[in-house]
């Protein structure tokens, strides 16, 4: 699919002026710039990483677009998502990436899929497209993802984000790192040293590649890692991981330049730093036949089980009822988010004791003095981060109630001049 005909692709006198910084480089001309017309690329997601992504697959002339998402405008999108607009709040974000694709490049034909892929429909929608790019902020469709592009053997552009750090790779495409001659007859320790020595490995064009589960085998448990909604996420950061998408899929359209199968390329932003690692293919991995149920794989719902299960034991008031209490001295208020969600705002009378120090033990002790003889109330952004300090402080004897919706409940309900974030 990424070999097209290249004669039956023609580039008119508007295209040629529009691409011209293109046609004057060696390494694109006039054949390289027909080979992106022609080429289709999908895009899973129009968030952080779909954003900046998909605006430079337009404006490089990628002839057919696709673009999965099911998500509207948010005001908090704006802060990263620099595809959308503050007009598009509250509207579907597809309309959106295709409105702005449409304003930078009008010869792009762009496909909508208003929809959440799933193992149902993950074939079907990926099957016409040249190249896969990973936008997604979650493990289940990560790992769909994959599974679909091995099954389909199309090339899987990678991207992740958080805080301030990213990383990048290809998937499913060729290249990969083979292992010495001698490998079989080596000792644990002097393999674990080949690991740790690029010199003791070779690059080959043609060797099988790594998928994500060469990078991930097993899924991490649900929770163990914040979503960018808890944990934050600098805007700028997604910029320049989706850039490098951007860049993987051109150079790849284009089978230009060394891409980036077999090496995972890691960003910090705070130290303005790239580092590489090699990875490669786990000769044990699975074999994929078939899609499967990523949500069970990931342990979703064993998870939400378990949660619904803690919140029966765990009694809940609402932020109408936390209002009458806000004044009681018979009860102690504990905000568990993070100091920096603490200068944004808080409930009056709280004290802030932030979940990871009651997670590390340093915090109960601090909720067992405070609390004394008193009835605990705690609560954070949305009602989960209290839900799981509230289970951490049950199992050390201190038994408490958490706030339904948490802040977020409170600046809609009770008190407006609290920033929503």
């Amino acid at each position: 699919m990424l070999d097209p005909d290249l004669k039956t692709i023609q580039l008119n006198q508007q295209e040629y002026e529009r691409y011209s910084r293109h046609l004057i480089l060696p390494e694109v001309g006039v054949e390289g710039q027909k080979k992106l017309k022609a080429a289709s690329v999908l895009c899973i997601g129009t968030g952080g990483l779909g954003a900046p992504l998909l605006m430079y697959l337009a404006a490089a002339g990628v002839g057919r677009i696709g673009i999965v998402d099911f998500d509207i405008v948010d005001a908090s999108n704006l802060q990263r998502q620099v595809i959308h607009g503050t007009s598009w709040i509250g509207k579907p974000k597809i309309e959106s990436a295709k409105n702005r694709i449409y304003e930078i490049n009008p010869h792009c034909q762009v496909d909508l899929y208003e929809t959440m892929i799933s193992s149902e429909n993950a074939l079907e929608i990926m099957a016409p497209y040249d190249i896969v790019v990973d936008g997604t902020d979650n493990f289940p469709t990560r790992y769909l993802v994959n599974d679909a592009c091995v099954l389909l053997n199309k090339p899987n552009v990678y991207g992740s984000i958080y805080r301030f750090e990213g990383q990048a790779t290809v998937f499913n495409y060729k290249g990969g790192w083979l292992r010495p001659d001698n490998w079989d007859s080596l000792s644990a320790p002097e393999k674990k040293s080949l690991r740790d020595s690029d010199r003791d490995w070779i690059y080959d064009a043609n060797a099988t590649a790594p998928n994500y589960r060469d990078l991930y085998p097993e899924p991490p448990p649900p929770g163990l890692v914040p979503s960018c909604a808890e944990g934050g996420v600098l805007g700028i950061l997604p910029g320049i991981i989706g850039v490098i998408q951007a860049t993987e899929t051109i150079k790849i359209i284009l089978g230009k330049g060394t891409n980036l199968s077999g090496r995972l390329l890691l960003f910090d932003a705070l130290k303005m730093s790239f580092r590489e690692l090699k990875l490669r293919p786990n000769p044990v991995r699975p074999v994929i036949t078939q899609l499967i149920d990523y949500q069970q794989f990931c342990g979703i719902p064993q998870a939400k089980a378990m949660e619904s299960n803690d919140q029966t034991q765990i009694p809940e008031i609402t932020v109408t009822e936390l209002k009458d209490l806000i004044n009681n001295p018979d009860y102690v208020i504990i905000d568990v988010r993070n100091p920096s969600e603490w200068e944004i705002g808080r409930i009056p009378n709280t004290t802030l004791i932030p979940l990871p120090d009651i997670e590390n033990g340093n915090g109960v002790e601090q909720v067992r003095s405070l609390v004394g003889d008193r009835k605990l109330v705690v609560h954070c952004k949305l009602g989960g981060r209290s839900l799981k300090a509230l289970g951490i402080l049950k199992q050390a004897g201190i038994d408490g109630i958490n706030v339904k919706g948490g802040i977020i409940a409170w600046s809609e309900e009770i008190d407006s001049s609290i920033p929503k974030y």
